[in-house]
């Protein structure tokens, strides 16, 4: 099963000659298809016995951690449909594609050198968001721990007298070029082609979320970008 969604194209404006009829602009349009993935679940056994010779709440302690490991789940599929939309060519005729930022710099065994490089990408990430009319309210960054780690310790990115924000002692930095920084252990940085983490949208046949991420630390995105449906 699947939900379908409009996609439109931007409207051009022009001004009117009196006496002239109005015709209307052309719109490219289009439409997204979101497939619902099949039921998700996470499960225990347990035995009566070991029940009985717990001293605590076994069934409440087994629930949070079924509970995390289906919101990791989720986490790793949204994450891996924004890398998707990353790889993706245009939705309709004329419209904006996305760009994909590479810096090897990013790479560097010098901390100081992979974190100014980061710092570069993520500022040229945000330049691609402005020119593609992206709102700025919302925007996010999910980075692999590494990344952030490393940014976290960069003096132009968390001294004041940068204008960075951010902490050392805390361990944080909260925004670079107006993006807000998300430090994602299960942020997935590989081929995913099958098992779990490629998602099932027909009892096990289709991979909805499969993607190759092998060259990727961090993904840029706007809420607008990807969809769930419930």
């Amino acid at each position: 099963k699947s939900a379908t969604f409009p996609v439109m194209g931007r409207i051009a404006a022009d001004y009117h000659a009196v006496g002239a009829e109005i015709l209307g602009s052309a719109v490219n349009s289009n439409e997204k298809v979101i497939t619902i993935n099949d039921l998700l679940i996470s499960s225990v056994f347990i035995s009566n016995i070991e029940e009985a010779k717990s001293h605590w709440d076994v069934r409440s302690a087994y629930s949070t951690e079924m509970g995390r490991a289906l919101s990791f789940q989720k986490d790793k599929h949204i994450l891996q449909t924004i890398g998707q939309a990353s790889l993706a060519s245009a939705s309709v005729t004329g419209g904006d594609a996305t760009t994909n930022v590479v810096n090897t710099g990013i790479a560097s065994a010098t901390d100081a050198t992979a974190a100014n490089a980061m710092i570069d990408a993520i500022f040229a990430a945000a330049k691609e968001l402005d020119a593609n009319y992206v709102p700025s309210e919302g925007r996010k960054c999910f980075m692999r721990l590494e990344e952030y780690y490393k940014l976290a310790n960069a003096t132009n990115a968390v001294n004041v007298d940068f204008s960075g924000r951010g902490s050392i002692a805390e361990g944080k930095v909260v925004k670079i070029a107006g993006i807000e920084l998300v430090p994602v252990a299960h942020f997935v940085a590989s081929n995913v082609s099958s098992g779990v983490d490629a998602g099932s949208a027909t009892a096990g046949g289709s991979t909805p979320q499969s993607v190759n991420l092998t060259n990727y630390v961090a993904l840029v995105s706007h809420p607008s970008a990807v969809g769930t449906v419930k």
